[in-house]
């Protein structure tokens, strides 16, 4: 049986999809993380424990394991678990992304200096150090501006800034969550640093793709209906195929590829983030990565002899050096709405899922939260209450039925007790 590492500092929903994934295609997954105590899945006594700021180390037990049975592929799910896939793939021989490239592209500062040297769309940016004096470093920035952590995903710290109060306040409340604990767990040297970047107005797209051998290839393009202008930046819908028109879509293929060619990413799964108005498209981020969380189930792929393959199984057929050519995406509309969370507090519980269900063209409704959990919205929170799918056959309809599902659900969180 062909082992493939599976490599993944969250354990739970996505990384069971991928072990379904693995059964489904005959392939034996070894999973590497640094959570063995808080795995929850059926290969936790298998599982390799690593720390993600331990390179030489993580080598080493990669490397003593594969003396005894050598592995055929390499996935990372996650920003940090992306550059150790890569250093794995190097160190093994085996297809992925050059460490290079996935370090420089896990860093939101290295990005912007990297699309700046290849002549393509970036806002302007300045290099904060937390540390340093902040007025000193801001100078000259335009308004509006985004403040963004370094190595943080999924928004977490991303706030817009309307003039130098704002933008002073927006720091201090970043330099508060890279101290917290469990950010400072992660031992991450760029957590010393931010960026602030001129606003790029427009809409925001993703782009799920792939590269093989340097060529780029779009699995899917998602328009986000909801205009993410902050001052915080919490995603909730993704919808595809696009509607937008043929060269629009043309020029963010064009835009992302040519970001991927920059960085130097060579082989597996790249996940972008972009913007787009009259003077180009801005690529705000490529991760060597898929799609978080459960937002791969909106993403089914269609090949030769009526087959269907999951975003998961098609990964691990790449991952193989298994070609995926003839395999494109369904041609119905899906949406993913990543349930908002309307205040930090602790979640209870979420009322009418059953009905939100019923809601013509919804495919699940998936709460992920759990009961008692401490949950905050961005910009310090890091998860969702959960996932609302939706299948149509076009892109407006599909987005219709998420709302509608959502304005079905009571979600219960009780507001945090003051500290007096």
């Amino acid at each position: 049986m062909r082992r493939v590492l599976l490599i993944a500092s969250k354990t739970g929903y996505q990384t069971r999809a991928f072990g379904e994934a693995a059964e489904r295609a005959g392939v034996e997954l070894v999973f590497v993380t640094d959570r063995c105590r808080q795995l929850d899945n059926p290969w936790r006594d298998g599982a390799i424990p690593v720390r993600f700021y331990d390179e030489a180390a993580f080598l080493e037990a990669i490397g003593a394991v594969a003396r005894q049975q050598p592995f055929d592929g390499v996935l990372g799910v996650g920003d940090r678990p992306a550059l150790f896939a890569a250093l794995a793939a190097d160190a093994l021989g085996l297809r992925g992304h050059p460490p290079h490239a996935a370090r420089v592209s896990g860093n939101k500062l290295e990005t912007r200096r990297c699309l700046v040297s290849a002549g393509l769309p970036c806002p302007d940016f300045h290099d904060v150090a937390l540390d340093g004096d902040v007025d000193a470093a801001i100078g000259g920035i335009d308004f509006p501006c985004v403040v963004k952590p370094l190595a943080l995903s999924g928004s977490r710290g991303v706030i817009r800034a309307a003039d130098p109060d704002t933008l002073r306040a927006a720091v201090d409340r970043v330099r508060r969550l890279l101290a917290r604990g469990d950010v400072r767990a992660r031992r991450d040297s760029a957590d010393t640093r931010l960026v602030v970047e001129t606003f790029v107005p427009g809409r925001e797209y993703a782009i799920e793709g792939l590269v093989e051998d340097g060529a780029f290839r779009v699995l899917a393009l998602f328009d986000k209906p909801d205009p993410l202008d902050g001052p915080f930046f919490e995603e909730t819908i993704y919808v595809t195929p696009s509607a937008e028109p043929g060269v629009t879509r043309r020029r963010i293929e064009q835009g992302v590829g040519d970001a991927v060619q920059a960085l130097g990413l060579r082989q597996g799964p790249v996940h972008a983030e972009c913007r787009v108005n009259d003077e180009g498209v801005f690529v705000l981020e490529v991760a060597p990565r898929p799609i978080g969380g459960l937002c791969a189930r909106a993403l089914r792929f269609a090949g030769p002899h009526r087959s269907v393959l999951s975003l998961e199984e098609l990964l691990l057929r790449h991952a193989l050096g298994e070609s995926v050519n003839g395999y494109r995406r369904e041609t119905a509309a899906s949406a993913v709405m990543m349930i908002p969370i309307p205040r930090a507090g602790t979640y209870r519980r979420t009322d009418g899922v059953a009905e939100a269900a019923e809601v013509p063209g919804i495919v699940d409704v998936v709460m992920t939260a759990k009961r008692d959990q401490r949950m905050e919205p961005p910009p310090e929170g890091a998860s969702y209450l959960g996932f609302v799918f939706a299948r149509a056959t076009d892109p407006g309809a599909a987005v219709e039925a998420v709302r509608q599902a959502h304005a079905r659900l009571g979600i219960v969180i009780d507001a945090p007790i003051p500290v007096v």
